[in-house]
């Protein structure tokens, strides 16, 4: 069952799923349909999910779903995962590509390859504060206090 993303239980469920190019935001309006049908459609072992899915920053799929209503099987966690390949096809974009980070500067997202991430530092281009989208968050809480966050303040802090 579809629930609004904001309408989602601080306690819900993510999965974030980053493109490797910022969506038009024609891309944004035209994946929406697909967006809501997913997450009405989506079931575990017949049970309904109370689920929402969005693009937020036109660059990143977030899939959020109520635990306390019902929880994902691995099938259903297979459904999902099918639906972000076609997804990835419509749109003609890599969302399952997990090589690149992204970093909020200047008020847009920024994207830099891992293997990178050691050379920016010690060059200063990200800073202990440089904004940071962590995509291994995985409750609705954590998206709204701390997504995207200082970088010291994830699991990129080892690096400064």
């Amino acid at each position: 069952m579809y629930v609004p993303f904001d309408q989602l239980a601080p306690t819900a469920r993510l999965w974030i799923y980053q493109a490797n190019r910022p969506l038009t935001l024609d891309e944004v309006e035209t994946a929406q349909p697909a967006l809501r049908y997913f997450a009405d459609q989506w079931t575990s072992h017949g049970r309904t999910l109370q689920a929402s899915a969005t693009i937020l920053h036109q660059q990143f799929l977030v899939i959020g779903l109520d635990e306390a209503v019902a929880d994902a099987s691995g099938c259903s966690i297979d459904a999902s995962v099918r639906f972000v390949k076609a997804l990835e096809e419509q749109l003609q974009v890599s969302l399952l590509e997990k090589s690149q980070l992204a970093f909020l500067i200047d008020g847009q997202v920024k994207s830099l390859d891992r293997r990178e991430l050691r050379a920016a530092v010690t060059a200063g281009t990200l800073q202990p504060s440089t904004l940071y989208f962590d995509n291994t968050i995985n409750h609705h809480s954590q998206l709204q206090s701390a997504w995207p966050a200082p970088a010291a303040a994830t699991w990129l802090a080892r690096y400064f």
